[in-house]
């Protein structure tokens, strides 16, 4: 297990010592990365495997075990691959520096974008794990976003935590959307039917429903939980900035 473990440190965050002598090696770390993402991006990670990796590069399966040394690895390496820089990296949100509601915000939605363009990150990103440069600069973002906010670290963790809990909730939803609507357009058609004929005995839901159909009114579920989780933010920190000493 800890021959494991370094083997995968080594394989996210190097070295990759490349030979000095002998022909140039037949594949690479990145090509093998980018041919596992071909493959989720169009299947799932289900469908995901060594073997086919291995012929969509034109190589034996034994080969490829040369570079990479299993599909956990190799789901490693292709999310470190698939995941972009966070926005801060690329100056998207340079104006904002120092205002922690503004970068949370800008953060969210990239990140939303990254589990959108990728689907299949939902499921490769669960649980414990070892994470790799470009996983480990996002939450370094995000928490670098609350400094000076008064909040402890464990606190800022914790809210790190919670945003992300409802970037992936949306991105799971927009997931098993199709194409021409919406996750909130679905679960209206699918619920259209069944208040048609019992609506009378769920007035609620039918009246929330007939609200949430209305132009413009559907798919605001992350603005409206983002905004809501960081009001509960701002409050905590206008409390800590009354009573510093608490």
């Amino acid at each position: 297990m800890a021959d494991e473990a370094s083997e995968l440190m080594r394989l996210l965050w190097g070295p990759h010592p490349q030979p000095k002598r002998g022909p140039k090696p037949a594949l690479t770390l990145a090509g093998i990365a980018r041919a596992g993402i071909e493959i989720a991006d169009a299947e799932g990670l289900a469908a995901l495997s060594m073997q086919r990796v291995a012929e969509l590069l034109g190589k034996t399966k034994m080969s490829l075990y040369r570079y990479v040394p299993g599909r956990a690895e190799l789901v490693a390496l292709m999310v470190e691959a698939a995941i972009t820089a966070p926005p801060e990296a690329t100056g998207v949100v340079a104006a904002a520096e120092g205002d922690w509601r503004a970068r949370l915000t800008t953060w969210s939605h990239s990140l939303v974008e990254v589990f959108v363009g990728h689907p299949w990150l939902l499921d490769a990103t669960v649980g414990p794990r070892l994470m790799g440069p470009k996983e480990l600069a996002w939450m370094e973002q995000a928490l670098a976003a609350l400094d000076g906010t008064g909040l402890t670290g464990a606190e800022r963790m914790d809210a790190v935590v919670l945003l992300t809990s409802h970037v992936r909730g949306i991105a799971l939803q927009a997931r098993a959307a199709t194409p021409s609507s919406g996750p909130e357009g679905r679960l209206l058609a699918a619920l259209g039917e069944v208040l048609r004929e019992h609506g009378e005995h769920y007035p609620a839901l039918l009246a929330a429903t007939t609200s949430a159909a209305e132009p413009g009114a559907q798919d605001q579920a992350l603005a409206f939980g983002l905004a809501r989780i960081l009001d509960g933010l701002g409050a905590l920190i206008a409390e800590r900035a009354e009573s510093p000493a608490a």
